[in-house]
């Protein structure tokens, strides 16, 4: 296995050489790289390895910047002291994310990984797709409800998220209602709604109202910078977004 580093610290990079040692695998450093310059002169002078282990915060900045000048088609395993970075880097070709100091355990775990990815992807490409490998990583990516169980009357019901057209709190209970203005109670809080439907379709315009994107049918500028928001079905409430939250919604809206 040919691996190449990516690491500003001295004491950081012998040290994963040395477990890279102690790991059982027949592992060959091609090379190392200080800084994000140097990764990327190397990268563009010599074939790419098997596996590369990337540092995230270098001199001359995050080695994400890296991926932005040159291509990189082979696994990545990130090391770093901040564990902040996570989500970012399993947007790039991420086999796995170590925090320093690193063990031996994990890191041969992440070896591990990069294995069973060679193995069930082998082909005559020299590099793994990003969705080759978080299909096998199974990287936590969000679950949403697909509906949502309402009384109506002494009868219990489903009703499917595509259905909804938003979510309304008002008199210590909270109202689903859908596109064909059908009206149920939930056994929801606005909080709890929040976190399990999709926000690419549904936002929280006001500590009243959650609405899907195609309930909203107009949108006028409003007393002191507010938004006020017509729904279909009609509310008797006035829907109206603060000054604050203004900026935000749009870029929801423009998403």
């Amino acid at each position: 296995m040919n691996v190449f580093i990516v690491e500003d610290e001295p004491h950081a990079r012998n040290e994963l050489m040395r477990l890279l040692e102690k790991s059982g695998e027949d592992v060959k450093v091609l090379g190392f790289a200080d800084s994000i310059e140097d990764a990327v002169l190397w990268l563009n002078e010599n074939q790419q390895p098997d596996l590369m282990f990337f540092d995230i915060q270098l001199s001359d900045g995050l080695s994400f910047e890296i991926f932005k000048q040159v291509k990189v088609d082979v696994p990545v395993v990130f090391c770093t002291a901040f564990d902040e970075y996570a989500i970012q880097a399993f947007k790039v070709n991420s086999v796995d994310y170590l925090l320093k100091p690193i063990k031996l355990e994990e890191l041969i775990n992440a070896l591990n990984k990069y294995n069973s990815l060679a193995e069930k992807y082998a082909s005559k490409e020299k590099g793994l797709s990003i969705q080759q490998i978080e299909k096998l990583l199974d990287i936590d990516k969000p679950k949403f409800k697909t509906r949502f169980v309402a009384r109506f009357g002494d009868q219990i019901k489903h009703i499917d998220v595509s259905e909804i057209a938003y979510f309304h709190a008002a008199d210590n209970e909270v109202l689903l209602v859908t596109f064909e203005n059908n009206r149920y109670i939930i056994d929801y809080s606005l909080e709890q709604i929040n976190g399990t439907i999709s926000p690419l379709d549904y936002y929280r315009v006001n500590r009243s109202f959650i609405v899907h994107i195609n309930a909203i049918k107009k949108i006028s500028k409003y007393f002191n910078s507010r938004l006020h928001l017509e729904l279909s079905p009609q509310t008797e409430e006035t829907v109206l977004i603060s000054r604050v939250k203004v900026p935000e919604f749009m870029n929801w809206m423009d998403k």
